[in-house]
């Protein structure tokens, strides 16, 4: 009888024993309510959604090196993202807008009260240049000058401290944001005597380059070293001149959108990255003054 009861003794123990070591096995671990044990790896780490799709800009060409250096950039960001730019003007790019043949129309005027249907978000400033031949000795002119030159009340250099040599004028076609901004600045709308009147920023500066009598306009953005950009009441055309306002002729860089139609993600995501400070060096060294600090 002893020994049966001592076996049973023994027997129950080792059961105790069996039972304690199979919940220390489970000690520490996590579960879900359907039983399943949650990655950690996974919880901790969100995935992101990567933007794709095609973003169509269409606008001013004042506006060309700033997009090529914010379209570049932001391809490193969001390489499924393609987005497109088009010179055609400015006011093609906020028809383009107005129609919805592009996402995003490019300006580098501010909207007339007349252009409704969208909105604009400024991006940059950019001052209006005024270039003349690296040969003419004129260094510096007032506004009032300019305006006298632009409308031909003044038809000869002479008449500036120039050389003996008739004016050649020269600037954008009608509907550019540059012709608006210039005209608008010096008081000379519709008022403007041009020997050529050209499709693009470019165009303007190759004229001036080659004729040593030729006075124009264009972006700050694209001046080069083919011309030379005369101070307008002795202040040169700089980034820090035209963020403080003492440069009298300049103008903002503006992105033109609906204000009745959503954007696609993708196009809102470029505005937003554009105008932030993370793309202010990005702008100023496409020559332009950013916005966002």
């Amino acid at each position: 009888m002893k020994k049966r009861t001592l076996a049973l003794m023994l027997s129950a123990a080792l059961c105790v024993g069996m039972l304690a070591g199979c919940g220390g096995g489970n000690t520490g671990t996590a579960t879900t309510p359907s039983g399943n044990t949650p990655s950690t790896t996974e919880s901790e780490t969100p995935s992101t959604t990567e933007l794709s799709g095609t973003v169509v800009t269409n606008g001013s060409t004042s506006m060309e090196s700033v997009m090529g250096s914010l379209i570049e950039a932001f391809k490193e960001i969001q390489p499924s993202v393609q987005v497109q730019y088009t010179g055609s003007g400015s006011g093609a790019g906020i028809t383009s807008a107005q129609d919805g043949t592009a996402d995003i129309g490019l300006a580098s005027r501010d909207l007339k009260d007349t252009e409704t249907g969208v909105k604009q978000i400024t991006v940059a400033k950019d001052g209006i240049a005024i270039i003349v031949n690296p040969e003419n000795p004129v260094a510096d002119l007032t506004v009032e000058q300019i305006a006298q030159l632009a409308t031909g009340e003044i038809t000869n250099w002479s008449e500036v401290g120039g050389n003996d040599a008739e004016v050649v004028f020269i600037g954008r076609e009608a509907g550019s944001g540059t012709r608006d901004g210039f005209e608008s600045i010096t008081g000379t709308e519709d008022a403007c005597k041009y020997q050529n009147e050209l499709t693009s920023t470019g165009e303007v500066i190759a004229n001036v380059a080659s004729n040593p009598n030729a006075i124009g306009y264009a972006s700050l953005s694209a001046v080069d070293d083919t011309v030379k950009a005369i101070t307008v009441g002795g202040v040169a055309p700089t980034e820090e001149t035209v963020l403080d306002g003492t440069y009298a002729i300049q103008r903002n860089f503006n992105f033109i959108v609906s204000d009745s139609t959503e954007l696609s993600d993708a196009a809102q995501a470029f505005i937003e990255w554009a105008t932030s400070a993370d793309a202010a060096d990005l702008i100023a060294g496409a020559g332009a003054v950013p916005v966002a600090e």
